[in-house]
């Protein structure tokens, strides 16, 4: 309400008219005893409103000291990376990313995972929205900014493996567990990408694990049947699609720790929203109206992380999904980018969270981006 017009009219025992900006409020027989009450109330929210909610969850990282310091040539360095027996990893970043801090500080810190990453790959540093002028493997020239852009890359950590040829052998959209990080350089220093899926890798090398055994459920999951292309229509609502597995820590995770936020609750309730096993034989038609089954949708739509969310437009078009770990602020972000339609005028998620944050900022809100259901904003440091 910051630079609002505030002004009463009235006299005892009459009506008193109250304007904020553009908004008339009338209040009947308000009398002049509570006028003072009443302007001291509206000053007071005013004064709060104008004050800019504070910012929490961010932080800054230190990049490790074996990471390659490249002069952005990438046809230079897959030839050198080559010569050495590794790959080339690009491994897109920004200021103040928790979740590059995460792969950093948690994965990076590893000593099997060091190792394991120093051996077999040569890994650059890149700032998506960074000036610094980089070559591509093609020979394009481009900015960091904009060759990011160029590789659709909406969240960061983005990190790209590139074969001996230039060609992306594996690519990560955020932040994945160390124990699935693991994996991630095994599948691609081994170069198993030239003999199997990631998905089929990643399913048969998972390792044991104490979750639960069956899925888990929400009130808001629909029923079956599971007719995506009735769901499709100018009129309609857009619609989610949590892909999971049973026997997965990462799904339970999402369950206990995030999904029961009760912001986020709000936002989920005004979508469709369907759980299906990413493996099962459950009878599906897309959107398309192609007949198929859970587990072949799931190949079509190359869904290689449990849990994905898939969120589409009500016309049926995917706009964006999550394949990695995310908390609450980013979960809301990404429905929110869909139902709000801003997918339409701001193709980068990145600048579209950015102004989600700022929005709430400027009405007075703190914002956190790095907690977990329900927990005390600001109540934690990454």
């Amino acid at each position: 309400m910051a630079g609002t017009l505030l002004y009463l009219t009235g006299n005892r025992n009459t009506s008193i008219n109250i304007f904020l900006g553009s908004h008339h409020m009338r209040y009947p027989f308000l009398s002049t005893s509570l006028f003072a009450s009443a302007l001291l109330f509206f000053s007071l929210e005013a004064f709060a409103s104008s004050q800019k909610g504070e910012f929490f969850g961010g932080i800054e990282t230190e990049y490790p000291s074996w990471f390659k310091d490249s002069f952005l040539d990438f046809s230079e360095d897959l030839a050198e990376a080559a010569s050495e027996g590794k790959r080339l990893v690009i491994f897109f970043h920004q200021d103040g990313c928790p979740y590059c801090n995460a792969l950093v500080q948690r994965n990076f810190s590893q000593k099997d995972i060091a190792e394991k990453a120093q051996k077999n790959f040569d890994i650059i540093a890149i700032n998506m929205w960074g000036d610094r002028p980089v070559t591509h493997v093609d020979g394009q020239e481009y900015t960091e900014k904009t060759f990011a852009e160029k590789l659709k890359v909406q969240f960061t950590p983005t990190v790209i493996f590139f074969d001996e040829q230039g060609k992306i052998a594996l690519r990560i959209n955020g932040y994945h567990s160390p124990q699935h990080f693991s994996l991630d350089l095994d599948y691609v220093a081994q170069h198993k990408e030239k003999e199997i899926s990631y998905r089929d890798f990643m399913q048969a090398n998972r390792p044991a694990s104490k979750a639960n055994k069956t899925l888990n459920t929400k009130p808001f999951f629909s029923k079956p049947p599971f007719d995506f292309s009735a769901k499709v229509g100018k009129n309609k609502r857009p619609f989610a699609v949590f892909f999971e597995q049973k026997d997965c820590p990462n799904c339970d995770f999402l369950h206990r720790k995030i999904l029961p936020d009760t912001e986020l609750l709000d936002i989920i309730k005004q979508f469709d929203v369907v759980q299906l096993d990413m493996w099962s034989k459950t009878p599906v038609i897309t959107p398309e109206g192609e007949k198929m089954t859970a587990r072949e949708w799931a190949k079509k739509l190359k869904v290689e992380y449990a849990p994905s969310i898939l969120v589409f437009n009500p016309l049926g078009k995917e706009i964006i999904r999550t394949e990695a770990f995310f908390k609450v602020f980013h979960t809301q972000g990404i429905l929110s980018y869909v139902l709000s339609e801003s997918y339409k005028k701001q193709p980068s998620f990145q600048r579209y969270l950015t102004d989600y944050a700022d929005h709430f900022r400027e009405q007075g809100r703190d914002v956190d981006i790095w907690r977990y259901a329900n927990e005390k904003v600001g109540g934690k440091a990454p």
